[in-house]
């Protein structure tokens, strides 16, 4: 086997993890499922009790007129950029250039809209107001991702967040929320969740990161625009015949997960300081701002998988599954997701993770 198989299969036989909510298995909608009504009724494409509760719950949780759930965000974000480019004559949306959008959706918004979006800030940092404010009226829409994932999970400040709102709002462009992960920020700002959607026209939320459901998102906003990205759901072929496995492990793990938030935040604080305390170990942000962070180490990424490898199987800890080349020559880096995981490690069991990484990062 190679190194990276050597690590993948290390990390997989380890009893506990730091990262995540335990195994992505069926296990998980069957615990979702588990006292929910057999006889209860099914949604039938987009309608239905089961659906239309949901909606209206996450609507008022986001302090929103109105939601409507999608099986996938990428649907989702799409459709909301397409409705606001709609609504001002077909101009561009707006975002940054590590926005899920742009990497991770073979340009979907591109070749389906035809839209060409323009890029803000620099890929190794933040979307700022100094950004904003150049464009005038000439974009239709922003997106902005709290917390920036691809850049170890940053934030804005509060205050910078209100001025890109009330420049937008001054300016006629709409601003959408990639809010993928905004459960996980809210400990950091200390506000609710429509506190920070108060902000945005449009929101989106996903029910499978931090919150760990089997898939699915919520859309949000006033209802003009929830009724016009229905419409669109349907022509997306998101208004599968059902959606209840989805909606129901969505429901069952945020009222499991959401008051778990600020310890998951603790934690990786915590955590990283550790790594931080490591030899040629760095992580981004140096204090997280959420549950998440990356990790950087200087060294080569065999070393590490080795390394890693090891430690992982004396310590019956898994660490990381997979390590990814850094950015710069000789160095490579990995991202670490809080979630209930983390408090089945011991304080003893972390203590022994890091002297061994701190041993063999010595030799």
């Amino acid at each position: 086997m190679t190194n990276a198989e050597d690590l993948k299969e290390s990390y997989q036989a380890t009893t506990f993890k730091l990262a995540g909510s335990g195994a992505r298995n069926v296990g998980v909608l069957k615990e979702a499922l588990q006292n929910v009504d057999a006889e209860l009724a099914s949604d039938m494409y987009g309608s239905g009790e089961v659906i239309e509760k949901f909606e209206r719950k996450m609507a008022r949780m986001l302090g929103k007129e109105a939601a409507v759930f999608f099986p996938s965000g990428t649907m989702a974000q799409q459709i909301a950029l397409r409705i606001w480019s709609d609504q001002r004559d077909n101009l561009p949306a707006a975002y940054h250039p590590l926005a899920h959008l742009e990497i991770h959706e073979q340009d979907g918004l591109k070749k389906i809209h035809r839209m060409e979006p323009v890029l803000l800030g620099g890929a190794d940092r933040l979307m700022r107001f100094s950004d904003v404010e150049k464009l005038g009226d000439s974009v239709s829409s922003i997106l902005i991702e709290l917390p920036q994932r691809e850049l170890g999970g940053e934030l804005p400040d509060f205050a910078e967040l209100e001025a890109i709102s009330d420049y937008a709002k001054q300016n006629g462009i709409f601003l959408h929320l990639d809010g993928a992960r905004l459960f996980e920020v809210l400990p950091y700002y200390g506000k609710t969740a429509d506190q920070v959607c108060a902000l945005f026209d449009s929101v989106y939320v996903s029910f499978y990161k931090g919150i760990g459901g089997v898939a699915g998102a919520i859309l949000a906003g006033k209802t003009p625009f929830v009724a016009e990205a229905k419409i669109w759901k349907r022509r997306y072929g998101g208004d599968l015949i059902s959606l209840y496995p989805y909606i129901l492990a969505a429901d069952y793990y945020l009222e499991k997960r959401l008051p778990k938030m600020a310890e998951y935040f603790e934690a990786s604080k915590a955590l990283a300081k550790s790594f931080n305390a490591l030899q040629d170990v760095k992580t981004r942000p140096e204090v997280p701002v959420s549950n998440m962070f990356h990790v950087h180490v200087s060294r080569e990424t065999e070393e590490m998988q080795a390394i890693f490898t090891a430690v992982q199987g004396k310590t019956d800890v898994g660490i990381v599954a997979n390590l990814r080349d850094g950015i710069s020559a000789g160095s490579c880096q990995f991202e670490l997701s809080l979630g209930d995981s983390i408090q089945d490690v011991s304080r003893e069991k972390l203590e022994e993770v890091f002297q061994e990484l701190a041993q063999a990062l010595r030799k």
